[in-house]
């Protein structure tokens, strides 16, 4: 207690020490400029390509919550202005047909619920009382139906009814038996409710929603056929579905009887179908699984009786998603990231692929990871979230061979008057095999070539997932505190191909560890660093890398592990990821390869460790459980290592979810580097 305590008192010192020597002037982005930050996403363009809707995401201080609301732009940039305004949520807008409609889903009335908007007056309406929330909304190509998804909840008789007990008396809630494979998902409050995810139509004028799918299995993405009577969705509906979660089919239903038809068959998950403007085709998206941590993920087309497969990506070394058919369906867009960069793109049915637009995503605010959304006109305008590394998602738009266009600056009144650090890309090679690796500086306000600097090394997630030249709200803030920030992609990282991802396929962490030192050189050989000034952090697969690489190394003065993995084996067995995890990223389950997993763990290290170690993690965080976090404090503390435990309350994985708790994050980190 007494420890407790002198930390608790040290920190709040050492917090008044940090404000005093971290004063910032206005023109400097700070931690109260989180809950000003806004960012756009979901951007929809009307069928005849006169108008932009979005969703602008922007933070309340207050609730300490992101709230959204749906604005509205003309495609030449004017006439911007709101279309809710409203202290709830209002999202996933979808034109009709025509473009006289716009339907949307709010939380006005205190539950998810779908509304209309009509153009011509303005009104909206309400058109649903639903008992779940609803997703995967989709209209009906003659604009008089709607399809959606939503969980329908399964109520099961308790295995036991305890006797005896007298009217009014106050017993303790009953237990809570689980005989599910995955019981609980991070994100999900805990222990998942007992249910499946069905599809529903119903009148675009509102009534009864109707339950189109049924059975012990969940569906999604439905897309309407030409006739108006039938859709094609997503399901696993294998028996030992649970055990097979990247094997899901395309089906067409019938609206009629509920019939069900499989169109694909293989072993690989066949998802996100798109009927063709010709109505006779299916665009989907998928891969042949052959238990590879990382796939390339490829666009499909298939003729909807099933015949005529082809892959329209096949020579192409990305990941693409979000396809959508173009002008007259001779071919499809579609988004993809390369070298830690977002494109749309455009490929025709024989495969030609080029390129449409740069930089999209924008839509992580924390880290600059990718992401970000856009949509096709039926005359071949495209508008997507532009993002750089100076500013989060706008509304951009581009028309096949014309400059593009910014139609939106919504973080102008913040941003515009600060001074963020410059973000510089790097290549390097690593000091294992001469393998080049990018990466990216982030250089405090101001920067001094002549002064040294402290360095931080900031290490992404994933694995099999990216960094790149995006605005990142914490990394920023750690360059305004005075340190250079350096950002990689390792291999194992997406956007360069299937085999530097897979590089690290039953191999993790491995040599990304030498990516990483390699990029730490790098920066210190441009001789403004101070290489007695080293600190390294990362989160998640980053936090694997963290612990992984303090066992490897006592070059760095502190270390901050965020929501790690540290034993593999107890990793598998409690995360919520079980069925996928020991067969994807393992030879096999843990009993039976239990040097493989420990010579993988971090723990295996443990005795190594000479830094100290701060661990963050959420404590509600089913990904990479706390449980985790514990195994490597303890382990620390027995060997006397200097280390604290940040607990987040209320938090899963992500963490920063809420703003307050992004503030937080970057607070404790900088308050334990400045510490050491």
């Amino acid at each position: 207690m007494y420890k407790q305590l002198s930390f608790f008192l040290l920190f709040v010192i050492g917090s008044l020490v940090i404000q005093k020597a971290h004063a910032q002037p206005d023109t400097q982005f700070k931690l109260e400029n989180v809950f000003d930050l806004e960012y756009v996403s979901d951007p929809q363009i009307s069928p005849g390509g006169q108008w932009v809707v979005y969703q602008r995401n922007s933070m309340d201080i207050m609730e300490d919550r992101e709230h959204s609301n749906l604005w509205l732009i003309d495609t030449d940039g004017s006439r911007h202005r709101p279309l809710t305004s409203m202290n709830n949520n209002v999202y996933s807008p979808r034109w009709s047909p025509s473009g006289d409609r716009l339907l949307y889903v709010s939380t006005e009335s205190g539950s998810s619920e779908l509304y209309i908007r009509w153009m011509d007056t303005g009104e909206s309406a309400k058109i649903t009382n639903l008992t779940g929330s609803p997703g995967n909304l989709s209209w009906s190509p003659d604009g008089k139906k709607i399809a959606f998804t939503m969980f329908v909840p399964q109520e099961e008789a308790p295995m036991v009814s305890l006797p005896g007990r007298p009217e009014g008396a106050e017993w303790a809630e009953p237990a809570n038996v689980i005989d599910d494979l995955q019981y609980r998902r991070d994100g999900a409050s805990g222990f998942v409710k007992e249910g499946y995810r069905h599809v529903f139509t119903i009148p675009a004028e509102g009534g009864t929603p109707r339950q189109i799918t049924s059975g012990d299995f969940n569906h999604s993405d439905p897309a309407w056929m030409r006739d108006n009577e039938h859709l094609v969705l997503t399901s696993n509906r294998k028996e030992d579905w649970e055990y097979k979660a990247s094997d899901t089919e395309l089906y067409k239903v019938s609206l009629e009887d509920g019939d069900l038809t499989k169109i694909t068959d293989r072993r690989g998950p066949d998802s996100s179908p798109v009927v063709s403007p010709g109505g006779d085709q299916v665009a989907y998206l998928g891969y042949d699984d052959n238990l590879d941590g990382y796939q390339i993920t490829n666009a499909y087309v298939i003729n909807v009786d099933g015949t005529g497969k082809s892959v329209l990506t096949a020579g192409f070394d990305r990941s693409v998603g979000n396809i959508q058919w173009g002008q007259g369906g001779e071919g499809l867009y579609l988004q993809y990231d390369d070298e830690g960069n977002g494109k749309v793109g455009y490929v025709s049915l024989d495969g030609n692929l080029q390129k449409i637009a740069d930089n999209l995503g924008g839509t992580s605010l924390g880290r600059p990871y990718g992401g970000g959304a856009f949509s096709a006109s039926s005359d071949g305008l495209v508008t997507y979230t532009y993002a750089t590394p100076k500013h989060p998602a706008d509304v951009a738009l581009i028309e096949d061979g014309e400059p593009m266009q910014r139609l939106t600056n919504v973080n102008e009144d913040l941003l515009g008057h600060k001074t963020l650090g410059e973000v510089e890309e790097i290549w390097y090679e690593s000091s294992f095999d001469g393998q080049k690796v990018q990466g990216w500086i982030i250089k405090p306000p101001n920067f001094d070539p002549q002064k040294k600097y402290p360095l931080i090394l900031e290490i992404h997630g994933g694995p099999f997932a990216n960094y790149g030249d995006r605005f990142t709200a914490e990394l920023q803030l750690m360059a305004a505190a005075g340190y250079v920030v350096l950002y990689t992609n390792p291999r194992g990282s997406t956007s360069y191909g299937k085999a530097f991802g897979n590089y690290i396929h039953h191999n993790y962490p491995s040599e990304d560890y030498d990516d990483l030192m390699s990029g730490v050189d790098a920066v210190i050989d441009r001789g403004y660093i101070d290489a007695d000034s080293l600190y390294i952090t990362g989160g998640s697969g980053g936090g694997v890398l963290t612990a992984w690489s303090i066992g490897k190394t006592d070059r760095f003065n502190a270390a901050v592990v965020a929501k790690p993995v540290i034993n593999w084996y107890s990793f598998v067995l409690t995360s919520d990821g079980a069925p996928f995890f020991y067969k994807y990223w393992f030879p096999g389950l843990p009993w039976n390869n239990r040097d493989h997993y420990m010579d993988r763990s971090p723990i295996s290290l443990v005795g190594n460790v000479t830094t100290p170690t701060m661990l963050l993690t959420g404590e509600e965080d089913y990904r990479t459980p706390m449980s985790e976090t514990e195994q490597y404090y303890t382990a620390l503390q027995l060997q006397k290592v200097e280390s604290v435990m940040v607990r987040i309350p209320g938090s899963g994985h992500g963490i920063t979810s809420r703003p307050s708790n992004l503030m937080s994050k970057v607070a404790h980190i900088l308050a334990w580097f400045d510490n050491h």
